[in-house]
């Protein structure tokens, strides 16, 4: 059988992993041919193949991005655009493709089944975002970057006298900022979850600083918001493909907070620095299990479904029913930060 595999939408630590599984167990044990499409789904679009096999995929454990390359393209959203997906698998004789991807990406690898072809997706995204899945590859080593940050930036702030916003990833979810904040001992999480009163913000930091302290982290994702009718006035930046522009909640918080105030505060941005680096041994082992666990399942004709961690189990979840989902932070692990703030 020649199965395809493409990485798409963001890059994070982890994906050589899973792309090491996959043509390990599927060319060593199962016989396969794994043709490996470059960049995401635009190389399905464009024919942009290149083959697979276990000289290619030595020594990439500890590598993070992806050997296969990587775009933000969804071949549902232009014209044209699957019946190329379709023509590009039946001239390589693909018979089954294994995608790997964040929410963007598997909502297109839903839409591509939906055509007949026969996918298997495995969810990869350090925002830890995708619907049916306790972990997605990549978000273990995000968390660790961003709470190394905070640990970092919690000497500097106390020895000045600041408070330190730390700007981490999320648009939609805030799974990095809650769980690196708790981890980090920060002092306030600004999460999507749930939009902030910046006047409450302000109150809490003042009543910190005269009480106990004379510093304060404050973590913000990406796409935190200010609550409706309060008195912080922001909309959200983004840039042409509709990511949001990396340091503007940042810049307007740490803003507000100083202008308020009058405490000296500085902003660090972590942007793609957590998408970089090494993968932790928590994500290589998850794109491990996930990589096997898609080959095992295209061997055994289940196909529509994504690979899932579910507590210590990996589990296969049929992709129509979670796909274009976003999985939100629960409201006892928002509650476990605000507590200890």
């Amino acid at each position: 059988m020649r199965v395809g595999l493409l990485t798409g939408g963001g890059d994070c630590p982890g994906l050589n992993a899973a792309i090491r599984a996959v043509v390990k167990h599927g060319e060593g044990h199962y016989g396969h041919s794994i043709i490996g499409f470059r960049n995401g789904w635009k190389g399905v679009v464009d024919g942009d193949v290149m083959p697979l096999r276990r000289e290619h995929i030595r020594n990439v454990l500890p590598v993070g991005g992806t050997l296969l390359g990587t775009a933000r393209f969804h071949p549902h959203a232009g014209n044209g655009g699957l019946e190329a997906v379709t023509a590009t698998l039946e001239a390589e004789r693909i018979e089954a493709l294994i995608c790997i991807g964040g929410d963007g990406t598997l909502h297109a690898a839903s839409k591509v089944a939906e055509t007949g072809v026969k996918i298997v997706a495995i969810p990869k995204t350090i925002d830890n975002d995708v619907e049916g899945t306790d972990l997605s590859i990549g978000f273990h080593t995000a968390v660790n970057i961003a709470t190394e940050a905070i640990d970092r930036v919690h000497t500097t702030a106390e020895s000045h006298n600041r408070v330190m916003v730390v700007e981490v990833m999320g648009r939609h979810a805030g799974w990095i900022a809650v769980t690196a904040g708790i981890a980090g001992g920060a002092e306030l999480v600004l999460a999507p979850e749930e939009p902030f009163d910046i006047d409450q913000v302000v109150k809490f930091l003042k009543h910190r600083h005269r009480a106990h302290a004379n510093f304060s982290i404050v973590v913000v994702a990406e796409g935190a918001m200010p609550r409706e009718g309060s008195s912080m006035d922001y909309t959200t930046q983004v840039g042409k493909y509709g990511e949001i522009i990396a340091g503007a909640i940042g810049e307007k918080v740490a803003h507000e907070i100083e202008q308020r105030t009058g405490f000296d505060t500085r902003v660090t941005i972590l942007g793609h620095v957590q998408r970089g680096g090494s993968p932790t041994p928590t994500d290589r082992i998850l794109g491990s299990r996930f990589g096997v666990a898609a080959m095992d399942a295209i061997a055994s004709g289940r196909t529509g479904v994504m690979t899932a961690l579910r507590g210590e189990t990996v589990e296969l979840v049929d992709l129509a029913e979670i796909a274009g989902k976003v999985k939100h932070v629960p409201m006892d692990l928002l509650r476990t930060a605000q507590t200890l703030a």
